[in-house]
């Protein structure tokens, strides 16, 4: 099994919906078992067009069997199942999921970067990881989580908790 570490964002629509249903999707698939999940965060949307909605943000940790390639290809096909669409770089959309780590793999080709290229440079990705694995060490930077969270300026108000308990759907928000 590998560990992997995987984002979950929506902007559109019933987010909170969109999220739960990827998250269930991700957990009633095949070779992957999720570890932790993340509390949910409200982000002012960064890059991409303007005027869009704040988005909600998380991330998940996970065992897999699936190699990276099968791993996206499944996280892309839960996208879909939200109806994301592609049409806008860095647009609004329904449910984004991100393969941030997959072990220590480094890929580059354009099919499948990993670990993704800019985690370390968004807050957003950054706080919901390292509540999930602070010490996991970034394996193309080297640098723990924690560490390169520290560098990453603060704004007031780009990013707040909007959930600590979302992924049970039973339990109300807070």
């Amino acid at each position: 099994m590998t560990r992997c570490l995987i984002a979950l964002g929506s902007n559109l629509g019933d987010r909170l919906a969109h999220l739960r249903a990827g998250l269930a999707g991700i957990r009633d698939s095949d070779g992957i078992e999720i570890v932790a999940v993340a509390p949910l965060y409200e982000t002012a949307p960064v890059g991409g067009p303007e005027n869009q909605g704040p988005y909600l943000n998380t991330a998940l940790l996970a065992e897999t069997s699936l190699d990276a390639a099968e791993l996206l290809a499944l996280l892309h096909r839960l996208e879909a199942s939200r109806e994301r669409q592609r049409v806008v770089h860095w647009g609004p959309r329904t449910l984004d999921l991100d393969l941030l780590v997959h072990g220590d793999l480094v890929s580059d080709v354009a099919t499948l970067e990993v670990p993704h290229p800019r985690m370390h440079e968004r807050r957003f990705v950054m706080v919901p990881v390292c509540d999930l694995a602070p010490d996991l060490v970034h394996p193309h930077l080297g640098r723990t989580m924690s560490e390169l969270l520290a560098e990453l300026p603060v704004e007031p108000g780009d990013l707040t908790v909007f959930s600590t308990h979302w992924s049970n759907p039973s339990e109300h928000t807070s």
